[in-house]
């Protein structure tokens, strides 16, 4: 044992054994995951018949139009109500990872998107703030979100209960986040086939599956919230992260 550090430090062989160990417990992990993956494909479906609209850069759409020619369309419930001014920080946490994956996508026959209830106006220029350019369009004026349980009324959170990740259960904003999945089939029928919430989410934060390979973790334990250190990215004030070298030349 290193007495200047709190953590076990071991030989090289030492630390292969438990590496090996542990890469054991990973694979069984890695094996349940395509497991439960398999079970969420054979979900059952429910098709739509309800006409949503939303407000598109090419005017009102129906849900049909938002899967620009795929079959599937993945949807983020992007928390960003009328009047807000901003999204908020940890659904714009999440939409930080969607752009690079857009490509990736679409060669796999999926469309994503993120939806809000904010109008597309105010959508657009916190969209240009952040500088992201995957598709964001408006549901406002229709019941999408509040179908797909990612909108409530302020009558229902006073009421102390939403209807929220397949519970009711306190909560303390209008707006929640959350993915959905739809289907089109070649007659233009559309099915919902999955919809996640809560910490499920997490599947979009590439981010926090990084943090988790370090030796602090996520780093959370202590905070009012789990997420309570997450900004909007031009928030931190930490600048760009550099390389020694040029970091150096900064400070020069």
């Amino acid at each position: 044992m290193n007495t200047n550090t709190n953590h076990t430090v071991v030989s090289p062989a030492e630390w292969l054994a438990a590496r090996t160990a542990l890469l054991a417990e990973e694979k069984r992990l890695t094996r349940q995951m395509d497991a439960v993956s398999a079970r969420r494909r054979a979900l059952p479906w429910v098709k739509l018949d309800k006409d949503y609209r939303f407000d598109t850069r090419c005017g009102r759409v129906p849900l049909a139009d938002l899967f620009a020619g795929k079959s599937q369309l993945v949807i983020q419930h992007f928390m960003l109500g009328p009047d807000w001014g901003e999204g908020c920080p940890s659904c714009s946490y999440m939409a930080d990872h969607t752009d690079g994956m857009l490509p990736h996508l679409a060669a796999r026959d999926v469309t994503m998107l993120a939806v809000s209830r904010a109008p597309l106006a105010e959508i657009e220029a916190f969209q240009r703030r952040m500088g992201w350019h995957f598709e964001w369009v408006s549901s406002n004026g229709s019941d999408f979100n509040h179908d797909f349980h990612v909108s409530f009324t302020e009558q229902e959170v006073a009421g102390g209960k939403v209807d929220y990740n397949y519970t009711q259960q306190p909560f303390g904003s209008t707006e929640a986040p959350g993915i959905s999945v739809f289907h089109k089939t070649a007659d233009g029928s559309i099915y919902h086939t999955y919809s996640v919430y809560g910490r499920g989410v997490e599947l979009m934060m590439g981010t926090y599956r990084i943090l988790d390979l370090t030796p602090k973790g996520r780093d959370e334990d202590g905070l009012e919230h789990s997420m309570a250190w997450v900004r909007h990215h031009d928030s931190y004030g930490t600048g760009t992260t550099k390389c020694g070298c040029h970091a150096e030349e900064a400070k020069a």
